[in-house]
């Protein structure tokens, strides 16, 4: 679907593409915080656990955008495109 010159399904699969990719690295994050606490690392594990905690805050942020997406295209103007 297209809302003023967007493709909207276009868009929602880029939001996916980031939360995905965002996804996978606070996974690697979640590792190396364990792995720095289990070698006696336990400050670099504690930041590591805190940017675990900032990744799943963006996540939440890219649902809210997705939704965000939804609601703004469903209140789009009529607008029609024509090919030429």
């Amino acid at each position: 679907m297209c809302a003023n010159g967007v493709n909207t399904g276009q868009f929602d699969q880029m939001i996916q593409q980031i939360d995905d990719h965002i996804k996978l690295e606070r996974r690697w994050t979640h590792t190396l915080a364990h792995m720095a606490a289990d070698a006696g690392m336990e400050t670099a594990g504690a930041k590591l656990h805190e940017v675990q905690a900032l990744l799943d805050e963006v996540r939440a942020q890219l649902d809210g955008a997705r939704e965000a997406l939804e609601d703004d295209a469903e209140r789009a103007s009529g607008v029609s495109v024509n090919l030429v």
